[in-house]
């Protein structure tokens, strides 16, 4: 029985209005276009990114529509303060963010949202563990004992993994879901952790501390889960606060 030719298709690229939106999207996240701020005219800055300004101007009508800029007849466009008006869309945005940096703020935000989240999947899934979730976190433990320590990608991959494996443990389909969301900004942030302290003994404190964890897990002491998580993320937040400042 012969199969069936797939039919690939051909690759889509971003469009330029979408690459325009990324590229404001990324200076407005990372701080260096601040709240209030004017931008340059839509002809100069259409030049600035090379683009035609009819490109320029569907790009702010979807920044604004994020609550990212406010758009003023005769008067400009304005970087508005995304924390009190950004929307859903924007929130999408930020969640699904991979490349660069985060404004302080956000990044504080966001382990701050992990510190609540991940406790609470570790203690549910000390409970909640079936023998092949078990099997699974073991599985990336080996992983982990063999992997590359200067291979930052491979690190940050089975770091991620470690945690999702956790939340799928806690029995609550929403907190993977979550995590599963969360992981283009998640995974930004810990690919600067592990491209700072690959091959350091860092990695091997990170490492210790999913052992521990999965340890927890298999004895059932959900308390204990808890607190390990809490340590390790600490651990990370702390890391994360020198690479910041070095």
């Amino acid at each position: 029985m012969s199969e069936r030719p797939i039919a690939w298709g051909p690759l889509a690229v971003p469009s330029l209005k979408e690459a325009c939106v990324h590229r404001l999207e990324e200076l407005i996240l990372s701080g260096e276009l601040q709240a209030g701020q004017r931008l340059p005219s839509e002809r100069d800055l259409a030049a600035q990114l090379a683009v035609s300004r009819p490109v320029l101007h569907q790009a702010l009508v979807e920044l604004a529509a994020k609550g990212l800029v406010e758009i003023l007849p005769r008067k400009g466009v304005y970087v508005n303060d995304f924390r009190t008006q950004g929307s859903c869309a924007l929130l999408s945005s930020l969640l699904a963010y991979h490349e660069g940096a985060l404004a302080p703020d956000l990044i504080q935000g966001l382990l701050a949202m992990r510190l609540l989240l991940e406790a609470e999947t570790a203690r549910l899934a000390a409970l909640q563990r079936s023998p092949a979730q078990l099997q699974q976190l073991e599985a990336l433990l080996a992983a982990e004992a063999q992997a590359d320590r200067q291979d930052a990608t491979a690190l940050v991959e089975l770091d991620f993994a470690l945690h999702l494996q956790v939340a799928l443990a806690s029995g609550n389909t929403l907190y993977a879901l979550i995590m599963n969301s969360i992981k283009g900004v998640y995974t930004n942030l810990t690919r600067r952790f592990f491209t700072r302290y690959r091959a350091s003994p860092v990695v091997d404190e990170v490492f210790d501390f999913h052992r521990r964890l999965v340890a927890a897990l298999t004895a059932q002491e959900s308390a204990a889960a808890s607190a390990i998580m809490v340590e390790m993320l600490e651990h990370g937040a702390r890391h994360l606060q020198e690479v910041s400042n070095g």
